[in-house]
């Protein structure tokens, strides 16, 4: 079982569910977390289907050197893989809130975060028989809905 960064959570009035080695950016998810932290479920849904299909950009307020700005923001991008990976654990949490028998629709984000995973080693072949390290970083993503009035 893995071992959520935050504790003193009401069991009956929550649902979390845990990502593990997402293969998907760590500084995207990073600012697309910070971008959903504390919206309602759906309103986080229907954002995350935006950013799928390119319609709203994320503010990246992290890891945003030579980022262009985006049309009524600053710095931002369209982080599609890491929003499509989000998007599928966010439904996992919204499934085990049904389950314990909380509304969906009244729940909000109380806690979400992504940090690096594993690293899957990878090497290219180089000319003279040497080879250049490939890796592929990983996400390892969070997230707690709480129930409000």
């Amino acid at each position: 079982m893995p071992k959520y960064s935050v504790e003193n959570i009401d069991p009956e009035k929550t649902a979390r569910a845990y990502g593990y080695e997402l293969q998907c950016s760590p500084k995207h998810s990073v600012n697309l977390a910070r971008a959903l932290k504390g919206m309602r479920l759906p309103d986080a849904k229907k954002y995350l289907e935006d950013v799928i299909a390119l319609k709203r950009a994320v503010p990246f307020v992290v890891h945003k050197k030579k980022v262009s700005h985006r049309h009524g923001m600053g710095p931002g991008r369209f982080p599609k893989k890491a929003a499509q990976h989000m998007l599928i654990v966010l439904k996992n949490a919204e499934n085990n809130a049904e389950y314990k028998g909380l509304d969906p629709e009244n729940m909000v984000i109380s806690h979400i975060s992504a940090y690096r995973g594993r690293e899957i080693k990878g090497f290219m072949p180089r000319a003279h028989g040497r080879a250049t390290d490939n890796n592929e970083q990983t996400t390892d993503l969070e997230i707690v809905l709480e129930e409000v009035g």
